[in-house]
């Protein structure tokens, strides 16, 4: 027996939809929009939080900033105080007892009172030697300062490359190798002890790595400092040849160089190659 058909509605075109369907619907739709609006609101928080971490983390940087402009200004500062204060103090308790300055000096030895008296003197020295006085003095002072940048001398190298050297005229016949006891020295012909003898330069040396560098370094701070002193000065180094005393003088000379230069290139050519008459 066959099973009864069941009645389909005929809904034409036009027509709306029926309740079931539109409540179906409208709970499906219904969850959907709640989580849209609280994953939006999850995000404005966290951005939110970003907006404000931004904030303070800009306005840290610029308190420090600020920190580390006025640091040295704070520190001058301080530095000032603290000299003041101490300076204060000092003529405070001069004031106050007569004798402060020969029961201050109880405290030092005799040592460091000599060695204070000579530091005191090299600085008075030191202060008088600052104006130019003559080109022999002032090529002593810079004489002085190189040999004090040297540094200390490195003594074990010392004494090798000394023992090497001494090894070495002794097998050249210029010292006289000389035993006593335990002992064992040289002598040359003046009679004096482990002394080398004063030996024509030989070309075979050849230099460290450090002090060539230190060398090239040398040179390069004095063109430094040279360049210095002359832009200190209003002059500008153009790389030529300085012929000229002053920049009244280097005016001139450039000026008759353009006037004149076409009519003595060649005699200024020969006498640059020796062939001039």
């Amino acid at each position: 027996m066959a099973d009864p058909e069941v009645p389909t509605p005929n809904v034409s075109k036009g027509a709306s939809p029926p309740a079931t369907a539109i409540a179906t619907t409208s709970t499906s739709t219904a969850p959907s929009t709640s989580d849209s609006k609280a994953a939006l609101a999850t995000r404005m928080a966290r951005f939110k939080a970003l907006q404000s971490q931004k904030e303070s983390g800009r306005r840290q940087t610029e308190a420090e900033l600020r920190a580390a402009e006025d640091r040295p200004q704070r520190l001058a500062q301080l530095a000032k105080l603290q000299a003041a204060n101490e300076k204060a103090s000092y003529k405070l308790l001069k004031s106050d007892d007569p004798d402060f300055e020969r029961k201050r000096n109880w405290d030092y030895t005799v040592e460091e009172s000599e060695s204070w008296d000579k530091r005191q003197a090299k600085k008075s020295r030191n202060r008088d030697n600052v104006s130019f006085a003559d080109f022999r003095g002032e090529a002593n002072k810079v004489y002085k300062r190189q040999v004090k940048q040297l540094g200390e001398k490195d003594m074990e190298e010392y004494a090798r490359e000394k023992g090497e050297r001494l090894q070495r005229q002794v097998r050249m016949g210029l010292l006289r190798l000389v035993e006593e006891g335990d002992e064992v020295f040289t002598v040359d012909s003046d009679g004096r002890i482990n002394t080398p003898v004063e030996e024509l330069y030989g070309h075979d040396h050849q230099p460290s790595k450090e002090a060539v560098d230190k060398l090239v370094e040398d040179l390069e701070k004095g063109e430094r400092a040279r360049l210095k002193a002359r832009a200190a000065r209003g002059i500008k180094d153009d790389g030529g040849d300085v012929t000229y005393i002053n920049d009244k003088n280097k005016q001139f000379n450039e000026k008759l160089s353009r006037f004149y230069n076409r009519y003595t290139t060649e005699i200024r050519e020969s006498f640059e190659r020796g062939t001039a008459i």
